[in-house]
C-alpha cells in the first residue's frame, strides 16, 4: 500500500519556494539540511531530517535538535549529496508521489544535479517532481500522458534528456507536433501552451524532461 505524498524541502533560497507551500497539511514532510530549519520556523514538524547541517549556525542546530526529531547526520565529505540520500530514503517509503522543493536557485552545478535526480523516479516508477516558484519539472519514459491547464504554470516545454526522444506528438497545444524526433540542443519544443483545458503528449523512445513554467511577472 502506498503512503501519502512526500514533500522534501531542502535549503534553497526561501524566495524560490512556491507561494503557500508551507500551508499544505496532508503530506509527509522531510527536511534536508537547512530545510529542516525552514520547516520548523513555519511550525511544521518534519518526520525526518537529513544532512551534514553545515548551512545552519550552531545555535540554529541546537534549536532544531531541541525538537528531538529523528535525524540522519552525515559528514560534509561524502560520496552523495544530502538531497540524494533523503530522496533514496523517500523512494523506499513507497509514497503516492514525491516533490522536491528548495533545490534550485543557488549554485548551477547543484541545481543541474538535482534536475538529473528526477531519473530516479523513472527508474523506480515513482511520480517524482521538482518545483520552485516559477517551475515544475518532471521526467517521463515513453508513453501517453494527459495534461490540464495550470494557471500557475501556463507554459510547457519538452526537452530531450537522452540524446534523442522519438515519436513526440503534442495535441491540444498552440503548437501541435506529430511524430517528431527531438535531440540535445534543439529548441523546437520550448515555451508551448495548451489551447484547451486538456491536452496530451506521447512519445515512443527516450527519456523526456517536461517543464511547466511561468514568467516572474505572472507570479506578482
Amino acid at each position: 500500500m502506498k503512503s501519502k505524498e512526500i514533500y522534501i524541502v531542502a535549503g534553497g533560497p526561501l524566495e524560490d519556494l512556491p507561494r503557500n507551500l508551507l500551508e499544505e497539511k496532508d503530506v509527509r514532510w522531510i527536511g534536508v539540511d537547512r530545510g529542516v530549519y525552514t520547516l520548523l520556523q513555519n511550525d511544521i514538524l518534519p518526520e525526518h531530517g537529513f544532512g551534514d547541517f553545515d548551512s545552519v549556525t550552531s545555535s540554529e542546530r541546537a534549536w532544531m535538535e531541541s525538537y528531538n526529531l529523528p535525524f540522519t547526520v552525515y559528514p560534509s565529505e561524502k560520496d552523495h549529496t544530502d538531497l540524494e540520500i533523503a530522496l533514496d530514503w523517500a523512494i523506499n517509503e513507497n509514497p503516492e508521489a514525491i516533490t522536491m522543493f528548495g533545490v534550485t536557485g543557488g549554485r548551477l552545478d547543484h541545481s543541474w544535479m538535482n534536475v538529473q535526480m528526477l531519473i530516479k523516479g523513472v527508474k523506480s516508477n515513482v511520480s517524482l517532481a521538482l518545483e520552485d516558484r516559477l517551475n515544475r519539472l518532471e521526467m517521463k519514459k515513453p508513453g501517453s500522458f494527459v495534461v490540464k491547464k495550470d494557471t500557475r504554470f501556463p507554459y510547457m516545454s519538452f526537452l530531450a534528456f537522452t540524446p534523442e526522444v522519438k515519436g513526440l506528438t503534442l495535441n491540444g497545444f498552440r503548437y501541435p507536433l506529430g511524430n517528431q524526433t527531438i535531440s540535445w540542443g534543439s529548441s523546437l519544443c520550448i515555451s508551448n501552451e495548451l489551447v484547451e483545458e486538456k491536452g496530451s503528449y506521447s512519445f515512443t523512445e527516450g527519456i523526456l524532461l517536461v517543464v511547466r513554467s511561468s514568467d516572474a511577472e505572472q507570479q506578482l
